[in-house]
């Protein structure tokens, strides 16, 4: 019942075994029952086939957000389907290239454009500046005005926000394990970025913005500018 999986040879599952798929969403469902979840994370999605994590979700029978580590909408954008979203990592890739490369803020809507392609919910997908698997976006950048700029996107961009934590304390480390910082001894609720981060969040809540589409008013190299209901956004990748 079980193989080698490509990562570091770990043994792993077959889940093209009926026991083992069987067992897996029977457990799934279980633990969704006994814990009241009202939706499920799945890591490294692609090293399954998608017809188990069809089965898999209705088994589960509550919102599933897939990791599928990958730049490319035709490669990701197939995998919501089987489930219900994915983390939109290539708009992750596109926010990196914007907001701290100075790539033109049009790639933004380009990048959404592409991928009303290849996706068939862009609401539901995973929008992120950082997480666990990639350096943070302040490694070896320490432009405070910048990071404000991506995680405002994040919050009020299209898609489902996700906000890994340490980013209201404007936390900096490189590659796995240098970007799990311990936060328990620097959980400042008065520091710069905590105090951004929840008045964007207490504006995001007030204009209820998921009850709204995004209307864009005016996009260049620099900046963008876009709406949803009564809240306006303005960004910029520049420093003035």
């Amino acid at each position: 019942f079980t193989q080698f999986c490509r990562l570091a040879d770990l043994p792993d599952l077959d889940q093209n075994n009926t026991w083992v798929a069987s067992t897996l969403q029977n457990w799934v469902k279980d633990i969704v029952s006994t814990y009241g979840f009202d939706g499920i994370r799945i890591d490294t999605v692609p090293e399954v086939n998608t017809d188990f994590w069809s089965a898999y979700g209705e088994a589960a029978g509550v919102f599933q957000m897939g990791e599928v580590f990958n730049g490319d909408p035709a490669y990701v954008g197939p995998f919501q389907g089987p489930l219900t979203a994915v983390f939109n990592y290539p708009m992750f890739w596109t926010i990196r290239d914007v907001f701290k490369n100075g790539e033109p803020m049009s790639n933004i809507n380009q990048r959404y454009e592409q991928e009303q392609q290849n996706f068939q919910d862009l609401d539901a997908l995973g929008l992120f500046v950082d997480n666990h698997d990639n350096p943070r976006f302040l490694h070896n950048f320490g432009d405070i005005s910048k990071f404000k700029n991506a995680i405002t996107f994040s919050l009020t961009g299209q898609g489902i926000p996700f906000y890994y934590y340490g980013s209201e304390q404007a936390y900096g480390g490189g590659n796995d394990p240098q970007n799990r910082e311990q936060l328990w001894t620097n959980f400042d609720t008065s520091s710069e970025m905590y105090q951004f981060t929840k008045s964007v969040i207490m504006a995001r809540k007030t204009s209820t913005i998921w009850s709204y589409n995004t209307t864009t008013h005016t996009v260049n190299d620099s900046h963008l500018v876009y709406s949803r209901g009564p809240l306006l956004i303005a960004l910029t990748n520049s420093n003035w």
